[in-house]
């Protein structure tokens, strides 16, 4: 920081003060009123709900590098008052003391020096020699502006020097390293400050993933790819980390689980008017430890939820005793030698693993354990909430003071018959209220979840719950969805070299039966056959849409009626369309290689996933503007200042016939004349960053919040 009268000597002429306004700071520093610092008011702190540590930390040492210039600032001002009242006793009323040219006379500067060592007749003696050296420099011509402009820069290094006493030099020079002195050390404090907050160390923590399904070993959706992906994201980022999911055997056995070896190790759970014996099994794998519950209610045919029959009655029981097991596992397993101990992070995903928060909260909190333990919901689908009558309540093992954390009442007019009074147990409305974060799988749908539309009836209380719920798009598997090195695709092809692509919808046009057409473009559609996905908007707007030079794949099972719809329309448009029912990771790899354009017409999807396959193969999706789905595609916008435009893909809105045909034709358009566009489409689609890696450092993040606040305690 440079010195006021530094600061005056630098003015231009018509922008220096007039002297009158300078003498009027000749109060000494002592005498003075006290003045607020000139750094400004004191900043004010960060709100104290949901403030992250590293937020409070930031503004603690923004406030002490705030005072300590503060101080500095005073002190200097206590050394230059005295200085300027000098200068101010000295001044001409007038504003004589300014040049011509714009500077301070250098004159003042030695009699406020002189002044200042108390001597008068020294003072007096000097300024007539200091004058006379003026008139001399001023009779130079232009050469004198430009050395009474290095006066200051000189330390009052005039013509002469010896005109000026060698105390007076000495101070001036002093004065001047410790204003440059001062501000370095301004400057290199902050600088500090900030290099120690960026190499700070990252906090490792001990995580427990409490799921229903981890791919490889159980997947049905998305939920197993969260569960099979993360955890190994995390633990190649230095955490401990644990997965616990049923040890599904399918009626005799699963090869997924070959590797897992029982740990000898056996619990009792007390629930469902019954003791139940529990086994672990254990596999530790790309760094985490996967630990499979054991239970006979596992060992049935079907997926994990259900069969062809529909879904299995006892399913809350079977999902009661995982999150019991859950609970257990960080206490009885020795992994690597050592337990995981009560200070562990639980990661519960869904409404199968709701009940781990909730018994945290009731059961081991109020005796002491897990007290430094903290729980995390991750909500996949909140459309699928396990509500169970009210009459299952007592079943579950939980204090009966705690019912309420779990009621649900049903809308009336969701009752069967006049007397049935709505009421039932409701196990994700249980972790909403008792964990300590929420997170969803993408941002825009931690908005739509406290909406009427999409809160399924529990957005009033998500709201109430707002400041600590965020969102984290999914990532996505790079080395399974790798179009470079794909075993499931027949050609190789990468964003500097697109030529494989082609090769591949070549390839799956002919296994799938339709006519080789390069310049045709396929349309694929991957899911389930439901509502949700939106199928039956595909249904209404096919008919037209093969009326158009296209051909159209559909790959999914689900709804029957939906099913004996694709085998219809396969049979009747034999060069156009084809349907696959049921599901093929294989044959869905290379659909997503092999096509042109992916449909999403979801009605709400939590993330997506096919559409981020689809970018990081060069497909361009068509999406409903929903959810995950409108967070991960940008609309594509042929005006941009780049040659090719901007954007990765179409979204539509609202969902309708009218409004996905209209965006499917602009794709089908720029596909067929825009081939530069079409290019710059796929190249940006391959070159986002979807991997888990960046997710893993957003979870980071909630990690650290979920710690600042204690533990949910009722």
């Amino acid at each position: 920081m440079s010195s006021p009268i530094f600061s005056l000597l630098l003015l231009p002429h018509s922008a220096a003060p007039p002297m009158a306004a300078i003498c009027a700071h000749r109060t000494p520093f002592a005498a003075a009123k006290p003045q607020p610092p000139h750094g400004g008011p004191r900043p004010s702190p960060p709100s104290t709900v949901g403030s992250p540590r590293w937020i409070r930390r930031s503004y603690c040492s923004h406030v002490a590098r705030w005072w300590s210039a503060a101080e500095r600032r005073s002190r200097k001002e206590e050394e230059d008052w005295p200085y300027l009242s000098a200068i101010g006793k000295a001044a001409d009323p007038d504003g004589g003391a300014v040049q011509e040219n714009g500077l301070l006379d250098p004159t003042l500067l030695a009699i406020g020096r002189t002044q200042n060592l108390g001597d008068d007749s020294v003072g007096e003696q000097k300024t007539e020699e200091l004058a006379g050296v003026l008139e001399e420099e001023e009779t130079n011509g232009d050469d004198s502006v430009s050395a009474s402009r290095t006066v200051l820069d000189s330390s009052v290094e005039v013509s002469d020097s010896s005109t000026v006493p060698d105390c007076i030099v000495e101070e001036t020079k002093a004065e001047k390293e410790v204003l440059m002195s001062s501000s370095a050390l301004d400057v290199e404090e902050e600088e500090e400050t900030d290099e120690q907050e960026q190499t700070q160390t990252r906090v490792t923590r001990t995580i427990v993933f409490v799921s229903a399904e981890a791919a490889p070993y159980s997947k049905t959706g998305g939920l197993g790819d969260v569960c099979g992906s993360l955890p190994i994201s995390l633990a190649a980022r230095g955490h401990r980390v644990m997965v616990v999911s049923p040890r599904y055997l399918n009626g005799v056995s699963n090869k997924n689980f070959a590797n897992a070896i029982d740990t000898g190790v056996r619990i009792k759970v007390l629930c469902f008017g019954g003791e139940h014996e529990v086994s672990f099994y254990h596999e530790y794998r790309a760094g985490v430890d996967w630990v499979f519950v054991d239970h006979p209610s596992y060992h049935r045919a079907g997926n994990p939820y259900g069969d062809s029959n529909g879904a299995f009655g006892d399913n809350q029981f079977r999902f009661t005793i995982l999150c019991y097991a859950a609970c257990e596992a960080p206490l009885v397993l020795p992994l690597g030698g050592y337990t995981y101990g009560e200070k562990s992070l639980f990661i519960v995903n869904d409404w199968h693993a709701s009940l781990v928060a909730v018994l945290l909260a009731a059961k081991y909190r109020p005796y002491g354990v897990y007290k430094d333990a903290r729980s995390i919901l991750v909500i996949h689908n909140l459309a699928h909430q396990g509500v169970e009558p009210a009459t299952t309540y007592e079943y579950m093992g939980l204090p009966p003071e705690w019912y309420g954390a779990l009621e649900w009442i049903f809308p009336t007019w969701a009752r069967k018959h006049a007397l049935d009074k709505g009421e039932a147990v409701n196990l994700l409305k249980g972790a909403i209220v008792t964990a300590d974060r929420i997170v969803t799988v993408s941002q825009g749908y931690s908005w739509e979840i406290t909406t009427p539309e999409g809160g399924h009836g529990l957005n009033e209380l998500l709201n109430s719950r707002k400041f600590v719920l965020n969102g984290i798009t999914n990532g996505i598997d790079t080395n399974e969805w790798n179009p470079t090195s794909d075993k499931h695709i027949p050609f190789h092809y990468s964003v500097d070299d697109l030529s494989g692509k082609a090769q591949c919808k070549a390839a799956l046009q002919k296994e799938l039966g339709l006519p080789i057409r390069p310049d045709c473009p396929l349309i694929g559609f991957i899911g389930r056959l439901d509502y949700q996905k939106g199928t039956d908007v595909i249904r209404s707007a096919l008919h037209e849409l093969l009326q158009d030079d296209i051909q159209f794949i559909m790959l999914g099972s689900g709804n029957p009626e939906t099913e004996d719809w694709m085998r219809w329309v396969e049979s009747t448009n034999r060069e156009k369309f084809r349907g696959w029912v049921g599901f093929n990771v294989p044959v869905s790899h290379r659909i997503t290689a092999g096509c042109d354009i992916l449909l999403m017409p979801s009605r709400y999807e939590p993330c997506g996933l096919n559409q981020l396959y689809a970018m990081r193969y060069g497909t361009v999706p068509v999406v409903n503007c929903t959810g995950g789905l409108r967070d991960t595609v940008e609309n594509f916008d042929p005006f941009a200042t780049d040659s090719s435009g901007q954007g990765t893909g179409w979204r539509f809105s609202p969902l309708s016939k009218e409004s996905m045909l209209l965006k499917l034709r602009v794709a089908i358009q720029t596909y067929r004349e825009h081939k530069a566009s079409w290019e710059g489409l796929m190249k940006r689609g391959m070159s986002k960053d979807f991997s888990w890696d960046s997710a893993a450092i957003q979870y980071e993040r909630i990690f650290d919040w979920t710690f600042v606040d204690p533990p949910y305690i009722r």
